[in-house]
This record gives C-alpha cells, sequence and structure tokens, in this order.
C-alpha cells in the first residue's frame, strides 16, 4: 500500500513538472467509506478493443488509487465472449484486474442464448440475469456508467 501511494505521488510529480493540468476532484472527494463507484460496458467482441477498456480501467484506478474507486465491469452481447473461460482471449488480463479489485459480471440472458451456464465463465465471473439491466440499476444506485 505505501508502496502504491509512492509510485502515485511521484508520477504526479513527473507529470506536474512535464506541464500536465492535474484533474481536480468534484466533491464530494472519494474516501474509502465512498470511493467512486464506477460501471463500464464490455459489449464488443474484438479483444483489441477489450484491451483498450482494461487499459482505460487500469488508468482510472490509477487515478484514484485502489482504495478510492470500485470499478465493475459487465460483459454482455457479444463482448460476454472475453468472460467465457473457452473463448477468452483475455482471460489473463481478467485475472490480473481481478487481483486489483476490479469486479466482472456477465450477462445471464447472453450466456442463455449461447447455450451456457454460469459454469462456463472465468473463476470469479458473477453472472447476472440481464447485463444492461445491471448497468441500469447500478446508475440508479449513483454509479457513472463509461462506455469506453
Amino acid at each position: 500500500m505505501k508502496r502504491r501511494s509512492m509510485l502515485t505521488a511521484l508520477s504526479t510529480l513527473a507529470l506536474g513538472a512535464a506541464g500536465v493540468r492535474e484533474t481536480p476532484l468534484a466533491d464530494p472527494k472519494p474516501s474509502i467509506e465512498a470511493p467512486r463507484r464506477i460501471v463500464v460496458s464490455l459489449s464488443e467482441a474484438d479483444p483489441a478493443r477489450a484491451n483498450a477498456v482494461f487499459s482505460n480501467i487500469i488508468n482510472i484506478q490509477s487515478f484514484y488509487g485502489q482504495d478510492l474507486v470500485r470499478i465493475m465491469v459487465v460483459g454482455y452481447g457479444p463482448g460476454v465472449r472475453h468472460l467465457i473461460s473457452a473463448e477468452s482471449r483475455v482471460a489473463e488480463r481478467v485475472a490480473s484486474l481481478r487481483a486489483y479489485d476490479i469486479e466482472f459480471v456477465a450477462c445471464g440472458a447472453t450466456l442463455d442464448t449461447l447455450g451456457l451456464g454460469a459454469e462456463a465463465v472465468l473463476e470469479g465471473v458473477e453472472v447476472v440475469q440481464n447485463g444492461l439491466p445491471e448497468i441500469v440499476e447500478r446508475e440508479l444506485e449513483g454509479w457513472v456508467h463509461l462506455r469506453p
């Protein structure tokens, strides 16, 4: 934890020295008790797009710090294939992000359409009844929805 704080501080200093404007945090500021909550759509089948989404997630978590942001990725439609054990070409990346407390959710309706059940997804991926309503409900709870 101390190492991560030190790296964040050093990167902030480096960016400041390079003339990069710091992004101000809106009130209420994120805290351990009230982190920023972000739900991210994963809806495209292309592994390059999935990796781009994952890179954005890493950037967001690096900006806020792991303890000050909660991120959930919802895979639905063609994007759910990244979360299926037998098909995923980004499984190692998903496992790596999970190690940093990024949550992954797969759309059960899409899995049903593919003739698959909850046992088909990667370890640690939660299956919900339907991905899009999951996003809607998170938004209504105050989560920010990103579709990078």
